[in-house]
């Protein structure tokens, strides 16, 4: 029964290596940051979808600038008794025809103008930020992909060589030179990296999923990140200046502050919309009049005793409050992300260190040096299992530190709204 449990455990961790070692090797793409930003921008689809929300809303600065369209009207004698329908002829039959122009008054048409302004603003700016919000999405999810290739790589080498020894103490127990105990704990050992694994694998599908969306690459690709080390050298950050840059490009508070422009424009609009507008025209009438054929000017305007369009101004100044408000949360919004992103940038920076690096390396030399200190009967059990789960809960952590670093620069470039520091 434990050689069969032994044999299973083996052959599932051999499959599983077999499993990933195909994956990374089935149309695989590697993708600098760098290369993988040019594929977004130039496939992504709701970047294209919003470009043309960006269009639509410029197509209505010209349709405002537009005038109305002249106005035809007639009116004629349908039938007349012995003459028939539409009859015309030898001057019979009366007949009416007039054309009038709108002429807008108060400067409607410049402040219609100012709103469509305005609102393609708006879409340009939020444009912006469907921008901001996508590549930070694909920065985060091309660092913590990495992170989770690397974590991959020490499961296979920790599972690799818990089997190796699992095979080695089960030879040694078959003719007493060990207990089933070591063999047994070994097996769970090797069983516990088995399933973290998984896990591992789980988020990383989640992520490759995450990715060719946002890069449109083909679902059969493999994306593979190519990071480097980031830059242990800190940079000088002046957060007065950053939160300047955060709130010349970002594009939440740029459209928070078009939107307030927009509601005052808008007030203008609508006090406008309380002077009528006038109606030009010329008519002719003929056989209606006290001489056969009449020419008329026509001249109309609504006389504004009711509806001098006092809603729709309080609901207007009622907006503007209430945009001064959105703008003033806006600005609290950017500074506090500003000096949190400069923040935990600083404290990552520091905590991922030269000497994190050195320790790092060290540490592989050491584990190699206590696998075969116990194969050798050198170390006991305990001791072993001990370091062995320390290894890499030491190993996963240096690899959390290197992302933690990685999302610093994406959260401080993303609440900036520029890069600040290059991933």
């Amino acid at each position: 029964m434990f050689k069969l449990k032994f044999a299973v455990s083996l052959i599932a961790a051999m499959a599983l290596s077999a499993a990933l070692y195909a994956q990374n090797q089935t149309d695989t793409l590697t993708l600098k940051f760098q290369d993988a930003e040019k594929r977004f921008l130039v496939n992504n689809f709701s970047l294209i979808a919003q470009r043309y929300n960006v269009d639509a809303s410029k197509a209505l600065i010209q349709q405002a600038r537009l005038w109305d369209n002249p106005a035809l009207s007639t009116d004629q004698n349908l039938y007349s008794r012995g003459l028939g329908f539409f009859n015309h002829s030898n001057g019979n039959g009366q007949l009416f025809a007039q054309i009038s122009q709108v002429f807008l008054t108060a400067g409607k048409r410049g402040k219609q103008i100012k709103v469509a302004q305005d609102d393609a603003s708006i879409q340009q700016a939020q444009f912006n930020d469907l921008l901001r919000n996508l590549r930070y999405n694909m920065q985060v999810d091309f660092a913590q992909l990495h992170n989770l290739i690397e974590q991959n790589r020490i499961f296979q080498y920790e599972i690799a060589s818990s089997n190796n020894l699992v095979k080695a103490i089960s030879t040694q127990y078959s003719v007493g030179n060990s207990s089933l105990r070591d063999v047994v704990r070994l097996q769970a050992v090797a069983f516990g990296l088995e399933n973290d694994l998984v896990e591992n694998v789980r988020q990383i599908n989640e992520l490759e999923n995450d990715l060719k969306t946002l890069l449109v690459v083909k679902e059969t690709t493999f994306i593979v990140p190519d990071i480097g080390t980031p830059t242990t050298n800190p940079v000088p950050l002046n957060i007065n200046a950053l939160i300047d840059t955060a709130r010349a490009n970002r594009g939440d508070y740029q459209a928070s502050k078009y939107a307030l422009a927009q509601a005052g424009h808008n007030l203008s609009y609508q006090k406008a919309l309380a002077v009528p507008d006038v109606s030009i025209g010329v008519d002719y009438d003929r056989a209606s009049n006290y001489v056969p054929n009449y020419y008329g000017l026509a001249i109309s305007l609504p006389l504004p005793f009711f509806n001098r369009n006092q809603g729709n101004i309080k609901s207007a100044k009622f907006n503007i409050q209430n945009q001064e408000n959105v703008l003033k949360n806006s600005d609290l919004q950017v500074r506090n992300d500003v000096v949190t992103a400069v923040e935990q940038y600083n404290l990552s920076l520091q905590l991922f260190s030269k000497n994190n690096l050195e320790f790092y390396n060290t540490y592989d030399k050491l584990f190699g040096n206590v696998v075969q200190a116990y194969r050798s009967r050198q170390m006991g059990l305990v001791e072993f299992v001990d370091f062995f789960e320390s290894y890499k809960d030491t190993k996963l952590k240096v690899i959390q530190q290197e992302y933690n670093l990685q999302k610093a620069i994406a959260d401080l470039n993303f609440n900036v709204g520029s890069t600040v520091i290059n991933p």
